[in-house]
């Protein structure tokens, strides 16, 4: 542990905090700010259903590839994350989740432009990610090759531990069940769906995402109204913990920056490669549309659900010296604030957070093992394996997941952050090709290759 401790510190202190704030900044004054002056075209565009395509393609909607990538971005970051980013770094960790979430979006936007730009055909829908315009785009096949074993990696192994490991934490504190009966459960469960593929992860997901997001959004504004008179210093505590003298002299304000970003990138995955996956097998009529849906995903996991967990965990007045870390915090803070029902809550509501995630983390790792080899044999031994990552996961500690899930996180996002920056101008190029239609009466800009002669021939789908 102490070997993979030094990694992450050297990762995370020195390499991917000023690669994720540095392309974050970038491409946020480079877009001029599209995250917040086109918000109401997310809004709009979110509401936009699946193309009819050609007789026999089935295409995934704008609406579903949405809730795949919520599907992983929506899990145990929200809900373990946070507490484990509070119990670590103090509330002033939120602050730069915040930060990183409204400033990342931008990068969000660029990567899942791209995977739009740069997706091919597949046998059912369409595919994309990084890995392909890497590929394509860069003319770097080894560096596609590179991305798509860690994101086969990171999502499909060190993720799914952590999920399983949560699920399984939540579930013997709110009802003392076993871990390897209930890790056992997890693992057939997950088997029987990613074997169903893409089109039952997508349908499972856009129904499970929004009622239980929802649902936890809703329990966390009843508690906010309960406490209102509270806010106002909840708030103060979190903007104060992140830039007191105290913080500063003791180093707090440093641990509150990397914890807060690490914790904020775990869980709305901006700039991190991994969105981009899904957003390349939504059919749409301009790339910049999908750029702008995954944008919106990234506000909606850690502005709204995110926040929630804060709130709840600093109205409460749960312990934050340690003795209660991860989702067991979030648990202990819900039952101070609505009984012993709020730990239970919690085991169930994470149970639907982190098994959708698990599901949208398969398939991120399923799309770059077809990038890799079109050989079905390796894809069904991924399938077993990440299967048998799920039961790992159930049965090993929390530190060991987590550590392993942010070493193989920070390899994967300097990959892509590297790859978003050289590529960056040709999303730009497609945001002002969009506001041009917009501003010409167009109220559904169409993209077609022709547009970027110089790039013609390296894209497929337009």
């Amino acid at each position: 542990m102490g070997f993979i401790n030094e990694i992450n510190d050297l990762l995370w202190t020195y390499i991917l905090i000023i690669m994720l704030l540095g392309c974050a900044i970038w491409f946020s004054v480079r877009t001029r700010f599209v995250q917040f002056r086109m918000l109401r075209e997310m809004i709009i565009l979110l509401s936009e259903s699946a193309g009819k395509g050609k007789q026999g393609e089935k295409h995934v909607s704008s609406f579903q590839a949405f809730a795949i990538s919520i599907a992983s971005r929506v899990g145990t970051g929200n809900l373990a994350g946070v507490a484990t980013a509070i119990a670590i770094g103090g509330p002033g960790s939120i602050f730069w989740m915040w930060v990183i979430a409204l400033l990342g979006a931008s990068s969000a936007f660029i990567e899942s432009t791209l995977a739009q730009l740069y997706k091919i055909r597949g046998k059912d829908s369409f595919i994309g990610g990084p890995a392909y315009y890497m590929k394509k785009g860069l003319k770097q096949p080894w560096m596609g090759m590179l991305f798509a074993v860690l994101i086969s990696i990171t999502f499909g192994f060190a993720f799914n531990s952590v999920q399983s490991n949560t699920i399984c934490a939540a579930a013997e504190h709110a009802f003392g069940f076993d871990h390897i009966i209930l890790g056992s459960i997890l693992t057939v469960l997950t088997l029987v769906i990613i074997f169903g593929g893409i089109h039952r992860i997508a349908r499972v997901s856009s129904i499970i995402v929004p009622i239980m997001a929802l649902g936890y959004i809703g329990l966390a504004f009843i508690i906010v109204l309960l406490n209102i008179t509270h806010l106002p210093g909840v708030i103060s505590l979190i903007i104060g913990d992140a830039f007191g003298w105290e913080q500063a002299l003791g180093g707090g304000v440093g641990i509150a920056l990397m914890q807060g970003i690490k914790r904020g990138l775990f869980s709305n995955e901006a700039g991190m490669g991994s969105a981009p996956n899904a957003a390349a097998t939504a059919h749409v009529s301009h790339p910049v549309k999908q750029g702008l849906i995954q944008t919106l995903a990234v506000f909606t996991d850690t502005l709204l659900i995110c926040t929630c967990t804060a709130f709840i965990i600093l109205f409460s007045d749960a312990p934050l010296d340690g003795s209660a870390n991860g989702v067991q915090l979030t648990q202990q803070a819900l039952t101070n604030e609505i009984g012993a029902s709020g730990s239970i809550f919690v085991a169930i509501a994470l149970f639907f957070f982190a098994f959708s995630s698990i599901l949208g983390n398969y398939y991120y790792g399923e799309a770059n093992i077809r990038f890799i080899t079109q050989r079905k044999w390796v894809l069904y031994v991924y399938r077993i394996l990440v299967s048998g990552m799920v039961l790992f996961g159930a049965l090993a500690t929390l530190d060991m997941v987590w550590s392993l899930a942010d070493i193989t996180m920070a390899l994967m996002a300097i990959c892509n952050l590297i790859a978003i920056l050289f590529l960056g101008k040709y999303a730009i190029r497609l945001l002002a090709d969009y506001r041009a239609q917009k501003k010409a009466g167009i109220s559904s800009p169409v993209f077609k290759k022709e547009r970027m002669p110089d790039i013609e021939k390296d894209i497929e789908c337009w």
